[in-house]
């Protein structure tokens, strides 16, 4: 009978640290303060990952490495990068079709290089560039042909 209950007990302890009976987390279950995000009724900056319709990463109440969200359909919705809570590397949007809607890429936090804008059927619609949030240098705007059709210049 007491081998019984050990083995019992063993296999009880291992279906609790299972991870299909860990906690799962979405971004509901977490609130932002000063640029900080933590779980619901705590004090501490929250590390874990979240899921549902948003899936990520938190280092220390930061967006930490590869973010994506989905449509209701299933369909990928976006997907972004971040590093120490700032966005890094490359972002896409996407069209609830699946077609790519937007391109940009980001370094520390700030726009870098062209921005990219496509249209629900996959055709480049508007390249360009940012700096500091704000359009900058050569703009191109291309018809449904992906033909360029004008050309604009921001500066400052």
């Amino acid at each position: 009978m007491k081998k019984l209950t050990s083995i019992t007990l063993i296999f009880f302890l291992s279906l609790l640290s299972s991870p299909s009976w860990s906690e799962n987390l979405t971004m509901d279950d977490l609130v932002e303060k000063n640029d900080l995000y933590y779980k619901k009724f705590t004090d501490v900056p929250f590390t874990g990952e979240i899921g549902g319709e948003t899936q990520g990463k938190f280092k220390n109440g930061k967006r930490d490495g590869k973010w994506l969200s989905y449509y209701e359909n299933g369909q990928l919705k976006w997907k972004e990068y971040y590093k120490d809570g700032k966005p890094d590397g490359v972002w896409e949007s996407y069209w609830d079709n699946g077609e790519l809607w937007t391109k940009e890429t980001f370094k520390e936090g700030k726009s870098e290089n062209t921005s990219e804008f496509y249209r629900r059927d996959g055709t480049l619609e508007i390249k360009g560039n940012y700096k500091d949030r704000v359009e900058d240098g050569l703009w191109e705007f291309f018809n449904e042909e992906g033909q360029l059709t004008s050309k604009r210049y921001y500066k400052d």
